[in-house]
């Protein structure tokens, strides 16, 4: 019988802080995903290379064009049976037990639960899975700069995340850039005209400002000049010998000078400032490709100390360099954290991380779920595993008597939704985009919206 801790925890209604939906028609339309996927699609490929899994076989699997559904499992079978008690591993096990009725994934069990995905990939399926049965009060999704057709009827249900990514790589060469703003980038001047622009179109319905830079650049972050900034534009712009490389001095110039400005524009406009800190996503694909020296969440300390007004929430718990950010959210009031993808990452490492930060770090600094998925079943299983591995976190302080039945269940409310209310301005946010579908049939950003009625004929990014 579930603990009392447990059956609150199970049912309150969770604020995601952290996605990459695309939304309904991503889900019923004719780019829906099949069940492998679906299941496979996203973070647990990388867990089966890492397995031993070849790179084909796990393009095979993921090839929904590709009736054979038992030979593309069949591929991967033998990682599956070793990667399957990871984190990434537990929410496949979830959405296939929970959603398709597989007690175990197998090349005998896959195709009914094909059969049993196709009846919840129907008109409204996306969000009543999300709202319903994941409990979610609405998802903050990151999708960059891209506008996506979306009901009218769900547009306040996914907020967006306004991407500050390529400017924060020194990317300003980017086309991209042009078309979102209208704004071609000749020099320093025209390069904060364009991301002025940006903000003007884009923030009023912005939940918040992202940036995954980490990807691609260090998260160390140096004030720059003006002149210097001029010099590195010129640089890039012009093209000569490396000007192209991320790690070039003029693209990383550019990226702080570019970081500086968003966060100052974010104030401006109202918007906490998400980050990625930490572990990188598809490291079974990338080999080597994840200098974790440069992915410590300390990096980002003189940023934090230059804009001591602004709202900084620093994601992924910076797994492995967990204890250092714990560090930076006791010593600075403007961050907070977010365990968004870390449950599914290390689930044992998250509950261990929430343990320790409540006896550092005061408990309005924490924000428990983001499901970093790209489908609404894997954001169903990503929330399940969260719930689970929180209670046994609440759980054991109250059984080691730091808190009592009372305070755990109150705090659990304040990690899943109290602590996002006083972060980011949901309902204000929400209006705002509810106002802007009843005023326009086709917005600009950040969605197409549409009367619901059924998917396009293909999903346009």
């Amino acid at each position: 019988m579930p603990s009392e801790i447990a059956d609150h925890i199970a049912n309150v209604s969770v604020i995601d802080t952290h996605s990459h939906l695309r939304g309904d028609y991503a889900w019923e339309g004719p780019d829906a995903p099949d069940i492998l996927s679906d299941l496979f699609g996203w973070y647990s490929s990388s867990d089966l290379i890492v397995a031993g899994a070849s790179l084909d076989a796990v393009a095979r699997l993921q090839d929904g064009g590709n009736e054979d559904l038992e030979g593309r499992f069949a591929g991967v079978a033998a990682a599956w049976d070793v990667a399957q008690f990871t984190g990434y591993g537990e929410a496949v096990r979830i959405a296939a037990r929970d959603l398709y009725e597989i007690e175990l994934v197998s090349e005998q069990t896959i195709r009914a639960g094909q059969h049993r995905l196709q009846t919840l990939q129907r008109q409204g399926g996306c969000v009543a899975l999300l709202r319903d049965r994941a409990k979610l009060d609405h998802v903050q999704t990151d999708l960059g700069l891209d506008v996506i057709d979306l009901p009218r009827t769900s547009a306040a249900f996914f907020l967006r995340d306004l991407s500050l990514r390529r400017f924060a790589i020194g990317a300003i060469d980017d086309p991209v850039i042009e078309a979102a703003t209208g704004v071609t980038i000749r020099n320093l001047a025209t390069l904060g005209q364009a991301m002025e622009a940006l903000f003007a179109r884009c923030a009023p319905l912005s939940i918040a400002l992202k940036s995954q830079h980490a990807y691609v650049r260090t998260l160390a972050w140096h004030k720059r000049t003006d002149a210097d900034a001029e010099r590195a534009v010129r640089a890039v712009l012009g093209g000569g010998p490396g000007s192209g490389d991320p790690q070039s001095e003029a693209r990383l110039c550019l990226g702080d000078w570019c970081l500086a400005r968003g966060v100052e524009l974010a104030g401006a406009y109202q918007l906490p400032i998400k980050l990625h800190t930490g572990y990188l996503a598809n490291t079974g694909q990338l080999g080597t490709a994840m200098p974790v020296d440069r992915l410590r969440a300390g990096h980002l300390a003189p940023l934090l100390m230059e804009y001591p007004n602004a709202r900084f929430v620093l994601m992924h718990i910076a797994y492995p360099y967990s204890d250092e950010l714990i560090a930076l959210a006791k010593h600075f009031g403007n961050v907070s954290v977010d365990l968004c993808w870390a449950w599914a990452i290390n689930p044992l490492a998250s509950k261990d991380f929430v343990r320790r930060f409540l006896h550092a770090v005061p408990m309005n600094k924490l924000f428990a779920f983001g499901d970093d998925a790209t489908t609404p079943s894997m954001a169903y299983a990503y929330a399940v595993q969260m719930r689970r591995w929180l209670t046994r976190a609440l759980e054991e302080e109250v059984a080691d008597g730091f808190l009592t039945t009372r305070q755990a269940m109150d705090g659990a409310t304040r990690l899943l939704r109290g602590n996002q209310l006083a972060c980011f301005d949901i309902a204000g946010r929400q209006r705002a985009v509810r106002d802007a579908t009843s005023t326009h049939e086709r917005h600009p950003w950040p969605y197409r919206y549409d009367s619901g009625g059924s998917a396009p004929e293909r999903c346009v990014p």
